[in-house]
């Protein structure tokens, strides 16, 4: 897979060797991947963080660290649905 957007393309890279790290697979569905990374990017690019498209931000920072991507729910979310909640991450 190949994004245009460098961002996006470091992003899918990045997420990718975490996966292979954490024992999980990003997902094969190419329009799930596509969405959850140019929403996660563009939240990098208003923002300044990789907070999951997901889930709502509060708006204080500290509180917010939990929701970027990998978010703190992934681990949760794949084990128990088998995908996190935005489907990057799969078990």
């Amino acid at each position: 897979m190949k994004f245009e957007g460098e961002l996006e393309e470091e992003f899918y890279q990045r997420s990718k060797k975490n996966a292979e790290t954490t024992g999980y697979k990003l997902n094969s569905d190419y329009d799930v991947i596509t969405t959850a990374v140019k929403g996660i990017c563009n939240n990098k690019r208003e923002f300044g963080e990789y907070y999951c498209f997901c889930q709502k931000r509060t708006g204080d920072k500290e509180k917010d660290k939990k929701i970027i991507c990998p978010c703190a729910a992934r681990s949760r979310d794949v084990e128990t649905r088998g995908a996190c909640r935005c489907g990057l991450y799969i078990k």
